[in-house]
């Protein structure tokens, strides 16, 4: 365990003692017996300065009250000590049911989950006036809940403030035990997946035009927080930078998305859109809803390749198809411009896109096909340094006949490499690269 995580448990469950104490005095003092205190609030919350602590932190930064600190604690418990809240489930013998006042569900595993009718009892107990004032503390406009640390998730069937349940972000809930923000897992509830990859700068190969307007991007994510904030001009411009790349297949663009993550220390994330798009009305915006989420909390770029299929060009309005297709993009476009981060765009045709789209991006970058010198560059990068060329294989003249995408010349690359490790060689054969040129010319409906 390393010394952060071990000052944050100890900060933790100093925390949850308390959290402890609280419960057991609010009890007593509810059902009448002895106390030790007159109100819960004369318990002393522990001292927010722990060396190291995450939580210690988190206290301090968003400077909580007694009364919000047991909001976040006992919002905690189940992930944490979860049996700090087996009180809750008592029964009241007289009636044969549970006390209405504690509130709270039952998980599937048995354990007991706050309600804000838990928070209410803790903070106020049947004190009606009290209660009123302890509300304002579960108001969505309150910063526990703005800031994301806090929510209240309504419960089926039910409309009242006390049902919904009290419930820690995952963001919190990761920061405090695992010192970092857990990656989402790929599938329907968040349809994107990680892009990496181990190349660098020097190996992307670009026009200088091209890579003077990537530059652009990249001086966005290394200064777009001090212009909009130190230099005051948030007052004026959007949040956020929206960025299209298109051109031709295999030119740069993914591997372009991917560096500027990297550089940029965040996670890129590219949205499959085999799992957006829904025929279900809303279900395709609820899909985007949680990526577009998930990247505001924890600063990740988005990256959507073959954006044509979301961001394509509004139709007339002939069936309740189309109006409900319109609905999709006037919602893209309005998430699009709150969205605080990064979004890439990656099209094959920049003229399939609705020109509202392309009204909002502050940078438009065309990847052309690579002339004779990048295709030469490409090529002489792509094959293993373990490998040799055949003698009559000369990669300018290559580079001179053929017009190839990077792409492309990776799997020429690919292939000429497979053919020679069967005849258990490391040479290169000019035959083996024609026949891979004639490969990827055929997929494009090209001929030598």
């Amino acid at each position: 365990m390393s010394e952060e995580l071990r000052a944050n448990a100890a900060a933790l469950e100093a925390e949850l003692d308390w959290l402890q104490r609280v419960v057991d005095a609010r009890i007593r003092l509810h059902c009448g017996q002895e106390c030790l205190v007159d109100s819960p609030a004369a318990l002393p919350p522990p001292d927010p300065r722990t060396p190291g602590s995450a939580y210690a932190r988190l206290l301090q930064e968003h400077r909580l009250t007694p009364s919000e600190r047991i909001l976040v604690a006992l919002a905690l418990a189940p992930h944490v000590r979860p049996q700090a809240l087996d009180v809750f489930l008592s029964r009241n013998a007289v009636l044969e049911r549970p006390f209405t006042e504690f509130g709270g569900v039952v998980a599937p595993h048995g354990g007991f989950l706050p309600t804000a009718e838990t928070a209410l009892f803790l903070l106020a107990g049947d004190a009606l006036h009290a209660r009123l004032v302890a509300s304002t503390l579960l108001d969505s406009g309150h910063p526990l809940f703005q800031s994301h640390l806090l929510r209240l998730e309504p419960q089926p069937g039910s409309d009242t403030l006390g049902s919904a349940r009290l419930a820690a972000s995952v963001e919190l809930v990761d920061r405090l035990t695992l010192g970092r923000a857990r990656r989402p897992s790929f599938g329907p509830a968040f349809p994107a997946r990680r892009l990496t990859c181990e190349l660098t700068w020097d190996e992307l190969v670009l026009e200088p035009y091209v890579l003077n307007q990537v530059a652009e991007v990249r001086a966005w994510m290394d200064s777009g927080h001090t212009l909009l904030h130190a230099w005051g001009l948030g007052r004026k411009l959007g949040p956020g930078y929206r960025c299209l790349f298109h051109g031709p297949p295999g030119t740069g663009k993914t591997l372009t998305a991917a560096l500027l993550g990297r550089q940029a220390r965040r996670d890129v994330f590219r949205v499959d859109l085999s799992l957006v798009v829904s025929k279900y009305i809303g279900e395709t915006e609820k899909n985007l809803e949680s990526v577009f989420q998930h990247a505001e909390k924890q600063e990740c770029i988005l990256f959507f390749d073959e954006a044509d299929a979301l961001f394509g060009k509004r139709t007339g309005l002939s069936s309740a198809h189309d109006r409900y297709a319109n609905q999709e993009v006037a919602y893209l476009l309005q998430r699009l411009e709150a969205f605080e981060g990064l979004v890439i765009l990656a099209s094959n045709l920049k003229a399939n896109l609705d020109d509202a789209f392309l009204r909002r991006f502050q940078s438009v970058v065309h990847f052309p096909m690579p002339k004779p010198a990048e295709r030469q560059r490409l090529w002489r990068n792509a094959f293993s340094p373990v490998c040799t060329l055949e003698p009559g294989l000369n990669l300018h003249e290559v580079a001179e006949r053929y017009e190839l995408a990077g792409g492309s010349i990776l799997n020429v690359v690919r292939y000429c490499s497979l053919m020679a490790l069967q005849r258990q060689s490391r040479e290169i054969l000019l035959a083996d690269l024609h026949e891979g040129v004639r490969r990827e010319y055929q997929k494009e409906g090209k001929t030598l």
